[in-house]
Formats: C-alpha cells, sequence, structure tokens
C-alpha cells in the first residue's frame, strides 16, 4: 500500500514539473489543434485514422506544429503500440531492439507504431534498416523531420511512406493552444493564472506557428508575474508581462533546415521581382535569425549574375565590393553595404541571358561527344606543329576590317551552327544585342565562311 501510495505521489510530482507543453499535449484528435488541411473532416489522413488504416508514412514541417504528439495519436486510435525513437540519440541498435519488440507485439495480435524523430538525421544504412520490417508489415513506420523528405529520405523509405506536410500554426490556433491550457491545465489553474487579451495575442504571434515556443512564453510570462505579484491567489499577465517574457526572443530561423532555404529563396524573388521593399525585408528577417551575413553577401554575387547579368554589369562591381566591405568591417557597417547591393540589384534592369546560356551550354557540352578542337585554331608555337597544319587558315581578327574576321567560326564543325547567348532588349544588353545583330550580318555578307 505503501509502495503505490509513493508510487503516485512520485507521478504527481513528475506531472507538477514537466514543461507546460508537455503536460498540455492532447491525445486524441478532437483535442488536436491545427493542420485542418489534413485533419478536417473529410480529409484523407483523418479518414485513414478513423477507419484505423494504418500505413508508414512522413510528418514533414517546422518546430513545434504537432508531429510528435501527432504520431501518438494515431497509435492511440488505431490501438497500435507505440515505439519511440530519437535519431539524435539513436543508432542501428535501437533499431533493431525496436524491430524485436515490434516481432513481439505481432506475435501477439497487436500491431506497432514505431516513430522515428528527426528521422533526417539518420544516415542511409540506419534508414534503410526499417525497409524489409515496413514491407513485410512487422512495424509501421511514422518519421518526423524538419527538412525537406525529397533530399534528406532514402529514395527506397521515401517511396514506402506517403508525406503529409504540415504547416505552422496560425495565430489564432496558437491563441486557441493557449486558452485550452489556461482554462484545463491543473497547475495554470491552481495559480489563477489568467491572461490580458492583448497580451494573449501577443504572445502568440510572437510565436510564430510553434506551439511549443507559445507554452514556453507562457511559462515565462507567469514567471515574471509571480516575481513582481504583490498579492496572493491570482495572476495577471498584462501586455507589460508579455513584453517583459518576449524581450530576449529572436524569431524562428534553422540555420540548417528549410526556413533557411525558404528565406533565401523569398530574397532571390523579391530581387528578381525588382522588389527593393521585399528584398530588403527577407534581408533583415534572415539577419534578426542570425543567419551569417557574409553567407548572404555570397548569395547576392550570385543573384547578381543570375538575375541581371549584362544588362548591367555594375550589379556584379556592386555586390563583390559589398561582399568585400562585409568581409573587412564586419558588423554593422558591412550589412549596410550588403543592403545597398541588394537595393541595387533589385533596382537594376533584368536578364538572366548568361544565366540560360552558360546552362544551355553546359548541356550541350554534357550531350555531345568530345570534339578535337579544329586545327585553325589550335595553337602552333613550334615548326612542326606548323607542318602538320595547326593553325592553318586562322585569322587574326585585329588584322581584319572592323577588327573582326567575318564569317569565321570557332566552334568544331559539328556544332557550327549553335546559339545559346540571347540578349534582353534592356539595359546595357540591348546594345550588345545590337552588337551582335550587326556581326551576323557581316557574317551573312562574307565571302570567307567556314565550313562552307
Amino acid at each position: 500500500m505503501s509502495n503505490d501510495l509513493f508510487s503516485n505521489e512520485e507521478q504527481q510530482a513528475k506531472a507538477r514539473f514537466q514543461p507546460l507543453a508537455a503536460r498540455c499535449r492532447p491525445t486524441t484528435l478532437s483535442g488536436y489543434i491545427g493542420q485542418q488541411h489534413l485533419l478536417g473532416e473529410g480529409k484523407p489522413l483523418r479518414k485513414a485514422i478513423e477507419a484505423n488504416q494504418l500505413h508508414s508514412m512522413l510528418l514533414w514541417g517546422p518546430p513545434g506544429v504537432g508531429k510528435t504528439t501527432l504520431a501518438r495519436i494515431i497509435a492511440h486510435s488505431c490501438n497500435a503500440e507505440v515505439i519511440e525513437i530519437s535519431a539524435v540519440m539513436s543508432g542501428v541498435k535501437d533499431i533493431r531492439a525496436a524491430v524485436d519488440q515490434a516481432k513481439m507485439h505481432l506475435s501477439q495480435g497487436r500491431r506497432t507504431l514505431v516513430f522515428v524523430d528527426e528521422v533526417h538525421r539518420f544516415n542511409k544504412t540506419q534508414q534503410d534498416a526499417f525497409l524489409p520490417y515496413v514491407e513485410d508489415g512487422t512495424l509501421v513506420f511514422v518519421g518526423a523531420t524538419t527538412e525537406n523528405p525529397s533530399f534528406e529520405v532514402n529514395n527506397a523509405l521515401l517511396s514506402r511512406a506517403r508525406v503529409y506536410k504540415l504547416q505552422s500554426l496560425n495565430d489564432d490556433e496558437i491563441e486557441q493552444l493557449l486558452r485550452v491550457a489556461l482554462s484545463s491545465d491543473d497547475e495554470l489553474l491552481s495559480q489563477g493564472v489568467s491572461v490580458d487579451p492583448d497580451a494573449l495575442s501577443l504572445l502568440a504571434a510572437t510565436a510564430m506557428g510553434d506551439a511549443r515556443r507559445a507554452y514556453n512564453l507562457l511559462e515565462v510570462s507567469i514567471q515574471i508575474a509571480q516575481a513582481d505579484s504583490q498579492t496572493e491567489g491570482s495572476l495577471l499577465i498584462d501586455l507589460i508581462i508579455a513584453g517583459q517574457a518576449l524581450a530576449n526572443e529572436t524569431k524562428r530561423f534553422d540555420k540548417q533546415g528549410d526556413a533557411f532555404y525558404d528565406q533565401i529563396s523569398a530574397l532571390h524573388k523579391s530581387v528578381r521581382g525588382s522588389s527593393v521593399d521585399g528584398a530588403l525585408y527577407w534581408f533583415c528577417r534572415m539577419l534578426d535569425g542570425g543567419c551569417d551575413p557574409l553567407y548572404i553577401a555570397r548569395r547576392v554575387v550570385r543573384m547578381a549574375s543570375e538575375e541581371v547579368g549584362n544588362a548591367d554589369p555594375r550589379a556584379l562591381e556592386v555586390s563583390l565590393n559589398a561582399w568585400q566591405v562585409q568581409e573587412r568591417l564586419g558588423s554593422p557597417e558591412g550589412e549596410l553595404a550588403v543592403a545597398q547591393a541588394i537595393c541595387y540589384i533589385a533596382a537594376a534592369p533584368k536578364s538572366n541571358a548568361v544565366y540560360t546560356a552558360y546552362n544551355r551550354m553546359r548541356a550541350i557540352v554534357a550531350e555531345t561527344k568530345d570534339y578535337e578542337v579544329p586545327m585553325h585554331i589550335r595553337n602552333a608555337p613550334t615548326e612542326l606543329m606548323k607542318e602538320h597544319g595547326f593553325g592553318d587558315g586562322y585569322r587574326y581578327a585585329h588584322d581584319e576590317p572592323n577588327a573582326y574576321a567575318a564569317g569565321e567560326n570557332y566552334f568544331p564543325e559539328a556544332l557550327k551552327d549553335i546559339k545559346v547567348y540571347q540578349p534582353v532588349d534592356r539595359g546595357l544588353e540591348k546594345k550588345i544585342s545590337e552588337k551582335l545583330e550587326w556581326l551576323k550580318q557581316l557574317d551573312d555578307q562574307s565571302d570567307h565562311k567556314r565550313y562552307d
């Protein structure tokens, strides 16, 4: 009897010291908030769960959106045993142990859901270890990842699992989660915690779609309120207290995750779309989240060549200068130079002609045989090479009218008609286009056409 009592007290103490996010984790679909595109009435995943149709899947989404919670709810709803593995702390030995447990459950007529958190941290061998047991039905595999499965999960495993993309929670959903916590969590109720509506909205907005972060912010607010409280029995979280809780908050920015690449993409597309303000916004967002300014500076150089090119060659010069300033001066002076470059290339005339031509020519080189250099453009530094025809027929452009050897061709004969660079009718490339058209006319009129 005493042992049972001690056990209950121990469990109660454990629950009391659990973080709010753990205490408020829902255990049923009815208590799960968010992901209506997957779990709303009539949606395929909800229908599969309600029909007890377990299947292997990958839950892909940012932190704090309920991936682990959803996996547990699925197992509970489908009356399956659940084994949880963290890819950060586990290895092949743990996978084997999970498989052995799953085999035992199967022999007793029970299904097993093996949940692997941060599955992208497993290497190929570790991921492949699941394959035979997924195929023969020993276990149902559910992986959670913040990374794009297309890049981080083996194709063999990916092909055997359905991918569900979980989304960041919106502010209303975050507020709903916090209201549920305030009205149902024993600890909060015992402390008489209440939150001003404006403060609740501020906490929800600052959480940026991350439920775990929202719970943590509420807990910090409560700690501040407790330190400031002059009365017993109730704690009111107002805007001032919420603001103090947010004082040291940073924006969510995973330097190795999807958010990183999404924001880089947003910056690049803003530059391409000539949105100076949009480009500056994403630049500042990345800085605010802790991104290395030197990384951004390098990417801006790439943008200058890819999006502006010869429409305004100064874009590349400005971008290189900004990169150098960032390297030499560091923060905050360097960031201003990078911002200047971003504004310049966003406002500059756009051309992807060089980018397109480069990629097309690389494809041509990859797709065609390795033709020999034509004899007329080979170097001939020795008499023997001249005797063997090296350099025969070469026309020195500077000795030709207009310093141009009209009709000459510098390709192998099999590729003589290739044209990949097509300047646009904007910026300096408009003049380049006119120059190339004039040279083409000289070629067409020439009596010395190569390969005719």
